[in-house]
């Protein structure tokens, strides 16, 4: 196995025990990029030389603190882990462009809250990841999927989710408005959480809407999304969402037991429109949940008709407000399907919006009803695998046609409405060999709970490979 292939636990536990240096971790990587990128396209930006000069540093300080003990010389639980980060998340001296031409040029003047907490962690920047266009969208149209580079890699964290997928980073970091960690997590096949709305500071991360936006991690197992979740969470004031909660090691035991645990199983809204692989796959694994010891309970999910309107109430106007001096002053920088969603955001009236803001007040207090009755809820992450490239609709057997982005953002977005957490799982492939992901969603701070449950399940299943990206 080489060292690209190691997961960010277990490459940890190598680095800790003098087994593995960061330098053959960084350089394994590195190759692994020259390999892959010109099939996939993750990367804005690779920072090789700097990278391995950050990796030389780490080997310095482990040996120096060898003498005095195992865990001497080690930053923190991330020492030497190569990352990719989202190019909407500042580093101090490093280009954040957006994935867009409007930011040409632009260099971050000092780091974001989690781009310090994870140098602190003692990772490895490796380089910044593609976004759709200012997070405007569910497919990262520059970036290709880790297993069949003729397919949308989702978005709008897909750089990050390729990366992750086909071993050209050992973890990264993305954010989620409307669903764009969890979606390119689900289509390649990786671990995404969408934490809790508070619980990772979001200063220095460009905002596409500041009531909807998460930072969280993009990892090939849930252990590795624990660790990365106790490095970056935290209260920053710098953040207005941010909340002061203590501090916890998101790390699940070792041997999980499910017993009592109570899950959800909507029956209606999550398991509506979805393909029937997708939803083949996912009740097996809820079986498998209830296996390990779990009792499901069937539940209701409410408000389903508004939950749409919702999202794109708040998204849509919030998002313009962002960027209105932009849109006036160079609006032909924006890429089409961006610029439009800008300009329909000027049409939207304060009404509209407030309607909005009123319905994901009913809303939560409608999910927090509901999340009393079980401690986690389990359902398809999207409803279909990775689409074609430059696919724009999809057709359901009752004749239903919807938009590809419709669909993927419908079943993530009641997470971000509300703020829940929710973390997406690998569950198995299609007949087309394309990845199908599990949501799991539970309370406001129930991390550790959504993590166990996820981490039970995976212990279940063979280990995955990374993508055979050719």
């Amino acid at each position: 196995m080489q060292p690209y292939e190691l997961s960010l636990t277990a490459a940890a536990q190598e680095i800790r025990e003098r087994r593995l240096s960061p330098v053959e971790l960084v350089d394994s990587v590195l190759h692994r990029i020259e390999q892959v990128e010109p099939h996939v396209a993750a990367y804005v930006e690779v920072f090789a030389d700097q990278a391995r000069r950050t990796a030389r540093e780490a080997e310095r300080e482990a040996a120096r603190g060898s003498c005095r003990g195992p865990l001497h010389g080690i930053r923190g639980p991330l020492h030497g882990i190569p990352v990719g980060l989202k190019d909407l998340i500042d580093v101090v001296g490093v280009s954040t462009t957006a994935s867009s031409r409007t930011r040409a040029g632009h260099r971050a003047a000092s780091d974001s809250t989690v781009a310090a907490s994870l140098r602190a962690a003692g990772a490895i920047l490796i380089g910044k990841t593609h976004t759709h266009e200012f997070a405007y969208g569910l497919t990262t149209p520059q970036t290709n999927n880790a297993w069949d580079r003729g397919r949308v890699a989702g978005g709008s964290s897909g750089g990050s989710a390729v990366a992750v997928a086909s071993g050209a980073a050992t973890f990264a970091l993305g954010t989620d408005t409307g669903g764009s960690i969890r979606v390119p997590a689900a289509l390649n096949g990786v671990v995404g959480l969408k934490p809790t709305y508070g619980l990772v500071p979001r200063h220095g991360v460009t905002s596409l809407s500041w009531s909807l936006d998460h930072v969280g991690p993009i990892t090939r197992t849930v252990d590795d999304t624990a660790l990365v979740l106790t490095a970056i969470a935290g209260h920053d004031p710098r953040d207005p969402a941010s909340v002061a909660v203590p501090s916890v090691d998101y790390r699940p035991c070792p041997d999980p037991d499910l017993t009592g645990v109570r899950v959800g199983v909507p029956r209606n809204y999550y398991f509506e429109h979805v393909d029937a692989e997708v939803a083949a796959a996912v009740r097996r694994a809820i079986a498998q949940l209830e296996a390990l010891g779990a009792r499901l309970i069937e539940v209701e999910i409410p408000m389903t008709r508004y939950i749409q309107a919702t999202q794109w109430g708040l998204m849509v106007p919030e998002a313009t407000a962002y960027h209105e001096s932009t849109l006036r002053t160079v609006p032909e920088l924006y890429q089409a399907d961006v610029r439009i969603l800008l300009e329909a955001g000027e049409l939207m009236g304060a009404g509209d919006y407030l309607r909005a803001q009123r319905a994901r007040t009913l809303m939560r207090d409608e999910w927090a009803g509901l999340l009393k009755e079980v401690d986690v809820i389990a359902a398809p992450a999207v409803p279909m695998t990775a689409v074609p490239s430059g696919q724009e609709t999809v057709t359901w057997p009752d004749g239903t046609v919807e938009s590809v982005s419709d669909a993927y953002v419908r079943l993530s977005s009641p997470a971000n409405i509300t703020g829940v957490p929710a973390l997406s799982v690998p569950v198995g492939q299609d007949t087309a060999g394309m990845p199908i992901g599990m949501q799991l969603l539970g309370r406001p701070f129930a991390e550790r709970t959504l993590l166990l449950v996820g981490h039970a399940y995976e212990r279940t299943q063979s280990a995955r490979s990374l993508a055979p990206v050719t």
